[in-house]
């Protein structure tokens, strides 16, 4: 069976987002399919995955904005930002205050330009970063901006290996959580790594309503029982207006081409009159162009 929409994947520690991919293309015996943002293998959480049709999504979903439950570990530097990599400082945090770590914490809420880590997929001059540092190459990064919406449940937690800080953090796309944790421990003077993540929400999608690949699995035994835990295309543009087309309207928009409505400018979903999902198109002086397609 070829499904089409979005699967709530739980991404468990171990795995790449590419992984996932992989994985469920033995499970669902389907090639196309696409994630819809990277997470690191030690992190866990939210990864929509699209199938089908919905791979023209990816780039709509990968620009959303994302939650994360994060623990910082304070006191230490390391080459990845987290601590699966070397250490490279140490520094005593005996003197922090709580009033300090959540102060400086909550002064990251709002915009900033923040230099993306070695130890990630972005490409300089059409190479990955992570390839570079794995050659022992650091290249200068441009910072990037990005925002920080909240960030709350500030828990100081002393004692144990070290200092750790865990927090909620609601971000645009882009944020890494482990270049916050790095830039974070620069402010206090200190350092900073990630210990532990976990995306809690993306694209709409709530942790709640994931699954991980073991349990789809054992869905994909069943395809109709599967199939109800994939959510449909247009759940991504429900803030969208809605246009039936009929006629030589529907040909032109199973075409791809534009058509003339009198509605106001903005963005729109597009049925066919017989109910099935088209594309979406913007509106502008009542002329509707394509923007995103999804008939076969």
């Amino acid at each position: 069976m070829i499904y089409t929409g979005v699967l709530p994947v739980y991404k468990e520690k171990g795995y790449t987002s590419n992984d996932v991919v992989a994985k469920l293309r033995g499970i669902l015996h389907m090639k196309k399919i696409g994630h819809t943002g990277t997470l690191d293998p030690e992190a866990t959480g939210v990864l929509p995955v699209c199938l089908g049709k919905a791979t023209a999504l990816v780039g709509h979903l990968t620009d959303s904005d994302k939650t994360y439950e994060c623990v910082m570990r304070l006191g230490v530097s390391t080459d990845t930002e987290d601590m699966t990599g070397r250490i490279l400082k140490v520094s005593d945090t005996g003197d922090l205050t709580d009033e300090q770590i959540k102060t400086t914490l909550s002064g990251f809420v709002g915009g900033y330009d923040q230099i993306p880590p070695m130890y990630s997929a972005k490409k300089i001059n059409g190479k990955k970063l992570y390839e570079l540092a794995r050659e022992g190459k650091v290249v200068e990064r441009k910072p990037c901006h990005v925002t920080i919406h909240s960030l709350e449940d500030i828990r100081i937690l002393r004692g144990g290996e070290g200092l750790d800080v865990s927090f909620t953090v609601s971000c645009s796309k882009g944020t890494y959580i482990r270049s916050l944790c790095r830039d974070v421990g620069d402010v206090l003077n200190t350092g900073g790594a990630m210990l532990e993540l976990k995306r809690t929400a993306a694209c709409g999608i709530d942790i709640e309503s994931t699954h991980t690949l073991s349990e789809i699995e054992e869905m994909a035994k069943d395809c109709s029982e599967l199939a109800k835990h994939i959510l449909p295309i247009d759940r991504f543009y429900e803030g969208y207006g809605k246009i039936t087309v009929s006629g030589d309207d529907k040909k032109r928009v199973r075409n791809g081409n534009t058509f003339c409505r009198k509605c106001p400018d903005g963005m729109y979903r597009v049925y066919l009159d017989d109910g099935e999902f088209a594309a979406v198109y913007e509106i502008r002086n009542g002329e509707a162009r394509i923007c995103r397609y999804f008939l076969t």
